[in-house]
């Protein structure tokens, strides 16, 4: 049985700029993405001479190169695909996979609510299949520098191949350190230059335990600088921001989910889709506090039984059990008058 094609060569490792988004004719060597009448996706670098086998036909790049996006191209078959280049959020649904990937709709927040523009420093931990560093070097831009720690040399393999596809090269604002979060030193980031502690404007984490590497995210971030981490369950999140309110290093923490519905739209018939991108993961997110400060307590009375003999958590202790039952006991109690 033949093998089956693959839809790019191997990508390109020589250093380049990060650059706008591509304009004007298709050239040899770009991403195209091609969509049947069914809406069905599939994007290929074309090459001259090559030829692109699907179910509804073949199309030969040579067919490709040289149109404009929002061309039509017909199959051997007679079929008409769109022609376009892949929007970032189409190439990061269809590129090959290691670790599962971060959506765009969680990259989208993730870049928010780390406050990131072009020239941050920002550190993700947890590449995986490098969907969120394409995400994260866009919104940094040339001027700014993202350095990306995955542990897992596999899962940094496939990283590094779908972000140089994505960018044509290597941006020359990343580093990619095959390393474990905690045994990383930012003062022996060669390529990238020398980085000082508390330089860093933003930490992303994406890992099973984010709450063992705070204090090195601590010492790492600027005074406010941002701290987003992308956690699978609600015993995470839990654990996670109730370690750090203990710390008292960083600002009260903010947790959130983001879910995304499509509409189907024709004519009379308006209506939400029947699939939808749903839950995916929980986001939360901080600030650091500045060095010898410590963040305020809440003031806000936790709900009853939220810290009570069953919680066997971080934090909680500056609620004692007297505290924690009155504070039960005014709830439970009707208002005078």
């Amino acid at each position: 049985m033949a093998r089956k094609r693959p839809a790019h060569p191997p990508a390109s490792r020589e250093h380049v700029q990060i650059a706008p988004r591509a304009s004007g004719a298709i050239e040899p060597g770009e991403l195209v993405q091609l969509t049947d009448p069914r809406g069905t996706k599939k994007t290929i670098t074309t090459k001259p001479g090559e030829i692109l086998h699907t179910h509804r036909g073949q199309v030969a790049h040579d067919d490709l190169i040289g149109t404009s996006e929002g061309s039509v191209a017909t199959s051997s078959r007679g079929i008409e695909f769109l022609v376009q280049r892949p929007g970032l959020d189409d190439y990061i649904l269809g590129m090959p996979r290691g670790a599962a990937v971060i959506y765009p709709k969680d990259a989208a927040r993730i870049v928010s609510l780390a406050d990131l523009g072009p020239g941050a420093c920002v550190l993700e931990a947890g590449a995986g299949s490098g969907a969120l560093t394409c995400y994260l070097l866009r919104a940094v831009g040339p001027s700014g520098t993202v350095l990306s720690v995955e542990r897992r040399s596999d899962f940094a393999e496939v990283a590094a191949e779908n972000v140089c596809r994505w960018f044509g090269g290597w941006p020359t604002s990343w580093q990619l350190l095959e390393d474990d979060l905690q045994d990383v030193s930012l003062g022996s980031l060669g390529s990238l230059g020398s980085l000082e502690p508390g330089s860093l404007d933003a930490v992303v984490l994406d890992m099973l335990a984010p709450w063992e590497c705070l204090d090195v995210v601590a010492s790492a971030l600027r005074p406010g600088g941002s701290l987003v981490a992308y956690v699978a369950t609600t015993t995470q999140m839990s654990r996670l921001v109730e370690t750090m309110r203990e710390s008292g290093r960083w600002i009260e923490p903010r947790a959130e989910e983001s879910i995304v519905r499509t509409w189907h739209l024709d004519g009379l018939a308006v209506r939400p889709d029947h699939r939808m991108s749903g839950h995916t993961g929980f986001l939360v997110a901080s600030r650091a506090m500045a060095p010898g400060q410590r963040a305020p307590e809440r003031k806000r009375r936790p709900a009853p039984g939220a810290y009570g003999p069953d919680y066997d958590g971080p934090g909680g202790g500056h609620l004692t059990d007297n505290s924690a039952e009155s504070a039960a006991e005014r709830v439970a109690e009707p208002e005078a008058g």
